[in-house]
């Protein structure tokens, strides 16, 4: 009889262990989807800063430096102008 409690227990050890170890995940089976354990719900959120409107810093940086040598000497401090857009086509009617 103790050999037989002791397999009883054993087996019953082993069988929780292994489905601790298996995971929190629920298969339905109408859906075909694994979905997870509610524990991702505990997770604190994450915080993630704002990127700057143009990310290269270093680039934009040079750019200016660029176009400030360049605006000096074509007359820096006047507005550019922008070339005119060219009318659309005529629409043929049938």
């Amino acid at each position: 009889m103790n050999k037989t409690r002791r397999r009883y227990w054993l087996g019953t050890i082993v069988g929780l262990s292994l489905t601790t170890l298996a995971g929190c995940q629920t298969w339905v089976t109408e859906a075909g989807v694994t979905l997870p354990s509610p524990h991702y719900l505990e997770h604190p959120a994450q915080y993630v800063p704002a990127s700057p409107p143009f990310p290269l810093s270093r680039e934009l940086t040079s750019m200016e430096a660029g176009g400030v040598v360049a605006g000096a000497a074509a007359g820096a401090g006047q507005p550019a102008i922008a070339p005119v857009p060219a009318p659309p086509p005529p629409v043929p009617v049938p």
